[in-house]
């Protein structure tokens, strides 16, 4: 593999990995999730999740693709060749396009705002009534997913450093203040205690079976794994850096970042007397409210919404990047014909979700419309049912002196975890997700 096809440091691989990871699953998602599932306690079991299941399952990610230094179909292919373990990465390929199809909708939305916020047509608004309008236009919304899907072909094109390595060193900073300036303001706001105490003080009564699935989910889709995506980004990793570590960071990253979340969106959404469970369209509801009550704040405002736009970005070039490379193979000169193609891909299979807060909103499936039905079908199906799969793969199929040698590769000190680790990995995780997928099943 050519260098210019890799990670030139760890920090530009635990940047763009978190980048993948933080995007829209933690910025847009995570809140409306939280909002709609039980506030603290789900926010609890989300914390214990992404520690104990999501971290040591993106670690098993980072080990295949390192160890092979293949993308996501060829590594399983390289390991297990002519068995149906291929199946993994073709599976987490064809979910990584459904995910960037409903992805790159909200990308759209995004975009539309970030428009609007420059052009100063957002202040004095009914943002509830704006919002649902803006999403019903399909000339718009088709518009704009097209931009985003254009931006992200743009990118990947260019290659990992070049691309997408060097976009995210400038990108991930700049919204990690943005935010803090969100979170003090929102904090202050009257009445913000109430929201505080709904986000971070649990309450037991209000979980379910289904809110456990989505904490489940949830840490898998703000992880970005069950994809073997991140075995496609490890796989551009050297040989000398620490996996532990690098997963560790990640997970804090990804962590600090849901509960800065939080933080803005439900002391403000308690304060401006709004509900919590608001859904996909709570971020783009509150935070302009939240911007009116701060000095310049139709400036913070539109630099934060382009600041939103690029964590967004950096999490659809990961899932770009999976299909891109299952295309090329590693032949890295038909890496601009293979984005080009992926994006087109994509942008069709998107259409539907797009549509579906207008002309095709009459469209469900139990209950859900195109965009939710997509979103659900990943997150609470796809990811939790991928995780089992590389879980199983990585403590069965895979020699365990290989997975011994990249565990403790960079990081020596790491050894002492690894028996841990790998007995978690192999019995425990698989048997969580089993009896969420099970009680899930039954519920149906």
């Amino acid at each position: 593999m050519s260098k210019a096809n890799q990670w030139s440091s760890r920090l530009g691989f635990v940047l763009a990995s978190a980048g993948a990871a933080i995007g829209l699953g933690a910025i847009w998602k995570f809140p409306y999730v939280t909002g709609t599932s039980g506030g603290g306690a789900f926010f609890l079991l989300f914390v214990l999740f992404t520690l104990f299941i999501g971290l040591p399952l993106l670690l098993a990610e980072f080990i295949i693709g390192r160890h092979t230094g293949k993308e996501a179909i060829s590594a399983y292919k390289a390991i297990a060749p002519n068995t149906a373990w291929v199946w993994i990465g073709r599976v987490g390929v064809i979910s990584c396009l459904v995910l960037l199809s409903f992805y790159s909708v909200v990308g759209g939305w995004i975009i539309l705002y970030t428009i609007m916020s420059l052009s100063g047509l957002l202040t004095g608004k009914e943002y509830g009534a704006l919002f649902n309008t803006v999403i019903a236009e399909p000339y718009l919304v088709i518009g704009a997913q097209a931009l985003f899907l254009i931006i992200n072909v743009y990118v990947v094109s260019r290659g990992v450093q070049k691309g997408i390595e060097r976009t995210n060193k400038y990108m991930m900073p700049l919204l990690f203040i943005c935010f803090l300036i969100i979170v003090v303001r929102s904090l202050t706001l009257d009445g913000a205690m109430e929201g505080i105490e709904f986000f971070l003080k649990p309450d037991f009564s209000a979980i379910t079976g289904t809110s456990v699935l989505y904490a489940l989910g949830q840490s898998f889709f703000s992880l970005c794994v069950g994809l073997s995506c991140m075995v496609t980004y490890s796989s551009y990793l050297g040989k000398d850096i620490s996996l532990t570590k690098s997963a560790g960071s990640i997970s804090v990253l990804n962590l600090v970042v849901s509960l800065l979340a939080g933080l803005a969106i439900f002391p403000a959404v308690f304060a401006l007397g709004m509900e919590p469970t608001e859904g996909p369209g709570l971020l783009f509801v509150v935070l302009p409210q939240v911007f009116e009550q701060v000095p310049f704040g139709p400036v913070f405002l539109a630099l934060f919404l382009l600041l939103f736009l690029f964590a967004t970005l950096t999490s659809s070039f990961s899932l770009l990047e999976i299909i891109v490379a299952a295309l090329t193979k590693e032949k890295q000169e038909k890496r601009p014909k293979s984005a080009v193609l992926a994006g087109v891909i994509v942008f069709l299979v998107g259409l539907p979700s797009a549509l579906s807060f207008g002309v095709l909103k009459h469209i469900t499936v139990f209950g859900r419309n195109i965009f939710d039905t997509a979103d659900f079908f990943v997150s609470n199906l796809m990811l939790p049912i991928g995780s089992l799969l590389i879980a199983i793969f990585i403590t069965w199929k895979m020699k365990k002196e290989h997975v011994f040698e990249e565990f403790k590769t960079g990081s020596p000190k790491s050894e002492r975890l690894f028996s841990t680790w790998f007995i978690l990995v192999k019995y425990i995780l698989p048997f969580i997700i089993i009896v969420v997928l099970f009680n899930l099943a039954s519920a149906y």
